[in-house]
Parts: C-alpha cells; structure tokens; sequence
C-alpha cells in the first residue's frame, strides 16, 4: 500500500511558492465590533467620500492608447538621472560603461522606468493587504468601513500599474528589500496601530511624492491620468491614517509613544536605502557589483538634484502629517530632535494631509468638468 504525505490543501506546489509566491503570518488580533454607531463625523465624510470618488479601471481609462517607451523615459527626470549616472561613468578610465552605445542608454532609461513602475505596483499590492488588515483589526466601525474602500482601491491600482506595465512596456520585476521588508513587518505586526502607520503615514506619502513627481514629468496621457486618479485615493488614505492615529496616540504611554517615534526613526533616518534594483543591471548584461563603484564615483560629478527633490516631496508629505499625530513633541521632542538633526524640520507646516486632500480629487473634477461640457451641448429650447 502505498502511502501518500498529507497536503495543505488550498496552498500550491512549494516549488511554486518560493518561485513567485510569498507567505506571511499575521500576529494581531482581529476586532469584531457590535458598536454600529457613527460616532467620528470626519471619517464618516472620508467614506462618503471614498464611496462616490470610486472610478473604473476598464471604462475611464482609454487602453487603446499607443505607448512608445524611449520618448516616454526621455522625459521621465528619475529615468534619465541614472542614464546621466551611467553617461558620467563611461568617461572613467576603466569604467565597465567605456563601450556602452546610445541603444544601451536607452535601454537603460526603460529599465529603470520599469523597475520604478513595478515598485508601485508591488507597494499598492502590498497596502491593498495592509488594508485589509486594518479592516479586521481596527476597534472602531467606521474605521472598517473606511479600510474597506481602501482595499478595493488598492486593487484597483494595483490591476492599472500591472496592465500598463505588462501591456505598455514589458516583463516587471521583483519588489526590492526596502519595500518589501517594511510591508512585511506591517503585516505581522501584532500592534493594528503600527499599520495604519507605516502605510497610511510612511509608504502612503511616499506614494504620493513619488506618483507626483512622475505626473509633473510625463506628457504621456494613459499614464497621466491613471496617476491622477490613483494619487486622489492616495491622498485620502493618508488622511485616514492621520484622523484615525491622532486621537488613538492621545491615550498613548509616554513608553508606548516612543515605540512609534522609534518606528519613525528607523523608516527614515536610519534606513533610506530603498531603491536598489540590481536586477536591471542583470537585464542588460552587466554585474551591478562591477557596475556600482563606477556609478558611486560618477554620482560625486553629477547633478543629483532629481533624487533630492523626490526626497523633498517626501519630507513634505510626511513630517506635516507626523506632526498632526503629536509624535513629534513627546518624550521631551525625541523625535524632533532625530529629524532637525537630519534636516527635515524645514517642512513641519508644509499642508498636511487631511486638511488638503480634497485638492487630489481629479476623479471629481473630471466628472464635473465631463457635465460642464455635457450641459453645453444640449440644444437650447425655445
């Protein structure tokens, strides 16, 4: 007779699972709530919000579009700053660039455009989950109801990055460490509170300086529309995040603050190596060990402004918002103190958030503009 190992049915091959799939164990408590009562009026707006802001992927976004990848990457700054990198670095005597030819700084220009997409692609599936997580772990309704529209929008990005990116410009690739330790981390984070932090305040106003930056840049209409709708949810989820946190972190420990400070810290001080994809380099034939002294010595010659202002955009998302919270001031301004020392205090009343992400809402705008014409073209009466 003979015998058969027992399965984990529902689970694939684990051939399979290493390949493509990744599994993580969530370790917070999930809160069923019999409290129905709407009790927090700006939240409650914030769904109401949500709910009639919803768009489809499939109908208002015109797929048909014709895409050509280099005049989309020639006007893409981030893009082009790692060509200048490379451009720089085949000057260098016994630089691994010293052959390169203008097709292979092309070519460049859209892998590093890929690698950029697909990590907003991996990062909205990754807050699509977190999402979810804080529908099943946050104590109050209408903070569930809220994360549930996130979850749908979340998808919803994370379907239009990956038709683009697949039917627009090729093969995507892998999430990078950064990403996809943070995310991680949030998803097994017991603390449900650490999730809404590190999405909705951290990933969120990177999104959000990341998709701006891209939006400013690019002439390409698919794209820049599908921006537009994707940074207006993003802009009301981090508002969700900074309502919902700034009156729990009221009732907060001075201990249990720090805990959040040093999260904070670590997620942005201590840690901004977030953008390594050497998988690029794989792509187009070279080892990123040979390439990177080469491109270290060339970013002391180049103009980096590019990575700066990305870092700007950052700051001014995030520290407004952090500020909101009240982390900024407890335990005697530790966390002030870390983040003038770094030099981010500059932008502390930059507009936070919650208070502008109505000025987001292209989706609004849109349909009023979309009625406004509509209005025109009815014939008169007599």
């Amino acid at each position: 007779m003979t015998t058969v190992e027992p399965r984990h049915y529902g689970l694939p091959d684990d051939a399979v699972i290493q390949g493509s799939i990744r599994i993580v164990t969530d370790h917070a408590p999930r809160i069923f709530t019999w409290q129905y009562d709407r009790e927090g009026d700006r939240l409650v707006t914030l769904y109401n919000k949500a709910m009639s802001s919803q768009w489809n992927s499939v109908t208002e976004l015109d797929w048909a579009a014709e895409v050509d990848p280099e005049r989309l990457v020639a006007t893409s700054q981030q893009s082009q700053g790692l060509v200048s990198l490379a451009r720089t670095a085949k000057e260098l005597p016994g630089s691994p660039f010293n052959n390169w030819n203008e097709a292979e700084f092309s070519q460049l220009g859209i892998e590093s455009f890929k690698a950029t997409l697909s990590q907003f692609m991996h990062g909205e599936q990754g807050a699509m989950m977190v999402a979810a997580k804080i529908v099943e772990t946050a104590p109050w309704i209408d903070a569930k109801y809220y994360a549930s529209t996130q979850t749908t929008d979340e998808a919803r990005h994370t379907e239009v990055f990956a038709k683009y990116l697949h039917t627009k410009l090729g093969d995507a690739y892998p999430m990078n460490p950064y990403l996809d330790g943070h995310i991680t981390a949030l998803l097994e984070d017991s603390r449900w509170d650490i999730a809404y932090l590190g999405m909705q305040i951290v990933i969120e106003s990177l999104a959000l300086a990341s998709f701006g930056i891209m939006l400013h840049e690019t002439e390409e209409p698919l794209l820049r529309k599908l921006l537009r709708y994707v940074m207006a949810n993003e802009a009301r989820h981090v508002a969700f995040g900074v309502l919902s946190l700034s009156e729990y972190y009221e009732d907060l420990t001075e201990p249990e603050l720090k805990d959040r400070q040093e999260f904070l810290a670590e997620n942005t001080v201590r840690n901004r190596d977030r953008t390594t994809t050497p998988e690029i380099w794989e792509r187009l034939g070279m080892n990123f060990e040979v390439a990177a002294p080469a491109l270290h010595e060339a970013a002391a010659k180049t103009d980096m402004s590019v990575f700066k202002n990305f870092q700007k955009g950052f700051n001014a998302k995030l520290v407004p918002n952090v500020r909101k919270l009240g982390l900024l001031d407890a335990n005697n301004g530790h966390l002030r103190k870390l983040w003038d020392e770094a030099g981010l205090m500059k932008w502390e009343f930059a507009d936070d958030t919650a208070s502008d992400y109505e000025s987001y809402d292209a989706v609004a705008a849109d349909r009023a503009a979309n009625q406004q014409t509509e209005r025109s073209n009815e014939p008169e009466h007599a």
